[in-house]
């Protein structure tokens, strides 16, 4: 698993629960204490033995804390580069999710080295859709959960969501867009602001 996938969940742990609350989890899963580094590789099993000691410490179901590292990645204001380069994928959240198919890509131009599933957009029916992700690890439909969620109310739409699982190695997550312009959006600029 790449150290970028590890050290958002380390992230997550440390901001949302605190550093004693990391500790404990890392001691649990036999991680190192003091994080991961971003740009080297880990085996899969750390991973899932994080997320086990997390789910074990927090007492909550681990699609839980998969939909709130995805909600994460894209609300907490020090991980804005992420929501920008999510945000470069369309001007309403419908464009956004058209643009889903091409993330996995845009992704490895920056982390050449980082695989992410295959995601793929159905469109069922007007505002019906589905967003499928193959070839991951389990649980990163619940991520996109998350992360749908959190964009959504980035652009100020109002959607349904629901993961509906699937057959081995891949997920569905049900997409239901109610409104476009539910609410007022986050601002956002093409252009990074500076100084």
């Amino acid at each position: 698993m790449h150290g970028l996938i590890n050290k958002a969940i380390e992230r997550f742990l440390r901001e949302t629960y605190g550093d004693a609350c990391w500790q404990d989890i890392a001691r649990a899963a036999g991680t190192p204490e003091a994080g991961f580094e971003c740009m080297l590789v880990y085996d899969a099993a750390d991973t899932f033995r994080l997320l086990d000691a997390a789910q074990a410490q927090l007492d909550k179901p681990r699609a839980q804390i998969l939909e709130d590292i995805g909600t994460f990645l894209v609300s907490h204001p020090g991980l804005e580069s992420l929501r920008r380069l999510l945000r470069f994928g369309g001007d309403d959240f419908v464009e956004f999710l058209h643009s889903l198919d091409d993330l996995p890509e845009r992704a490895r131009l920056a982390v050449p080295d980082l695989d992410l599933p295959r995601i793929e957009l159905r469109e069922h029916a007007a505002n019906h859709y589905s967003v499928i992700s193959e070839h991951g690890w389990p649980g990163f439909g619940r991520v996109i959960v998350g992360l749908l969620r959190a964009i959504a109310d980035d652009y100020g739409a109002l959607v349904l969501l629901d993961h509906k699982g699937g057959r081995e190695g891949t997920e569905v997550v049900e997409v239901r867009l109610l409104e476009q312009a539910f609410a007022k959006g986050r601002a956002f600029h093409l252009g990074a602001r500076t100084g």
